[in-house]
C-alpha cells in the first residue's frame, strides 16, 4: 500500500497537466463527430423535393395515361423509378453515415421496421451500396435515352456509357479491394493465437 502511494507520489506534475490536456483535446475530437448530424439532418430534408417531384411526375403520367403509348407509359414509369432510387439511396447514406460516424440509433433498435442491413453496413459497406445505387441510376438513364425518339446525340450517348463503365468498374474494384482486405485481416487474426502460444 505504502508502495503505491509512492508511486502516485512520484508522478511528474507535467507529466499529469499533460495527460489532463490530451483527454481535454481527445474529448472535443470525439464529440466533434456530432458536427456531422446537421449534415445527415438536412440530407433528410433533401427527400422532400424529391417527394414533391414525383408526385409531379406520377399526376402527369395519370393525366395523359389515355393518349400515351406503351413507351411513353414505360419512360414515365423509369423516371419515376429513378426518383424512388435517388430517395433509396439518401436514406442509405443517411442510416449508414450516421451510425458509422456518429452514433448508434437506438431507437429504432427493437423495431420490427428496422431494415435488415442497418448497424451491419460499415464504411466499406456503404462505398459498395453506394455505387450500386448509382450504378442503377445510371442504367435507367441510359435506357431511358435508348428508348427517346428523335435526335440521336452520339456523343452525349458515348459519355453517359464512359460515366457508367466508369461506375461499374469503380464498384468492382472497391470489392476486390474489401475481399483482399477482409483476407488480411482473416490472416492476422488466425496467425495471432500461434504467436501468443509461442
Amino acid at each position: 500500500m505504502a508502495a503505491k502511494k509512492s508511486k502516485e507520489s512520484m508522478i511528474d506534475p507535467a507529466n499529469e497537466n499533460e495527460f489532463h490536456i490530451e483527454s481535454y483535446v481527445e474529448r472535443v475530437l470525439f464529440g466533434g463527430r456530432w458536427l456531422l448530424a446537421p449534415l445527415y439532418v438536412g440530407l433528410l430534408l433533401s427527400l422532400l423535393p424529391i417527394l414533391y417531384r414525383f408526385f409531379i411526375e406520377f399526376i402527369h403520367l395519370m393525366q395523359d395515361v389515355a393518349v400515351l403509348e406503351m413507351k411513353d407509359i414505360t419512360l414515365k414509369v423509369l423516371e419515376l423509378l429513378d426518383v424512388v432510387l435517388l430517395g433509396n439511396l439518401i436514406i442509405i447514406v443517411i442510416f449508414a453515415g450516421y451510425e458509422n460516424f456518429v452514433s448508434r440509433i437506438n431507437v429504432a433498435k427493437n423495431s420490427v421496421d428496422r431494415p435488415q442491413w442497418m448497424g451491419r453496413v460499415d464504411y466499406s459497406g456503404l462505398k459498395i451500396k453506394l455505387i450500386g445505387s448509382l450504378v442503377a441510376i445510371s442504367v435507367i438513364e441510359l435506357l431511358k435515352d435508348f428508348m427517346m425518339e428523335g435526335d440521336y446525340d452520339d456523343k452525349r450517348q458515348m459519355w453517359r456509357i464512359v460515366i457508367h463503365l466508369t461506375f461499374v468498374i469503380s464498384g468492382v474494384l472497391f470489392a476486390v479491394m474489401d475481399l483482399i482486405a477482409d483476407k488480411r485481416e482473416s490472416v492476422d487474426l488466425a496467425e495471432r493465437p500461434s504467436k501468443s502460444a509461442k
